[in-house]
């Protein structure tokens, strides 16, 4: 099992940044692909950014890239998600995901297999 808990949102004005964090624990080797997803009400979740760890390699939905950098802290277990020039529109819940070795981890979100409660964000005009 794998557990992870989410922290950093907040409210913020159009233009500024925040910094989210995901303190991972349990079964991290077991672990494929880590990111971050959001939602917000009425629209489907989307994929924000995602990370193969041992690897390195990212992903950016179009919608967050160059303001968004996904990274990640081993010796702390902490995935990071610092977000900057914000937008209204990135105003959601943000989760953290982790999706395990021997999943279609890249296909869908739906084989995330982990998840966080989740953190709002709230970015005001």
């Amino acid at each position: 099992q794998v557990q992870l808990v989410e922290s950093g949102g907040g409210s913020v004005q159009a233009g500024g940044s925040l910094r989210l964090s995901c303190a991972v624990s349990g079964a991290t080797t077991s672990i494929y692909y880590i990111g971050w997803f959001r939602q917000a009400p009425g629209k489907q979740r989307e994929g924000v950014a995602r990370i193969a760890l041992g690897v390195g390699s990212t992903y950016y939905a179009e919608s967050v890239k160059g303001r968004f950098t996904i990274s990640q802290d081993n010796a702390k277990n902490t995935l990071y998600l610092q977000m900057n020039s914000l937008k209204p529109e990135d105003s959601a819940m943000y989760f953290c995901a982790a999706c395990s070795y021997g999943r279609a981890c890249t296909s869908t979100s739906n084989e995330f297999n982990y998840w966080g409660q989740g953190t709002q964000v709230t970015v005001s005009s």
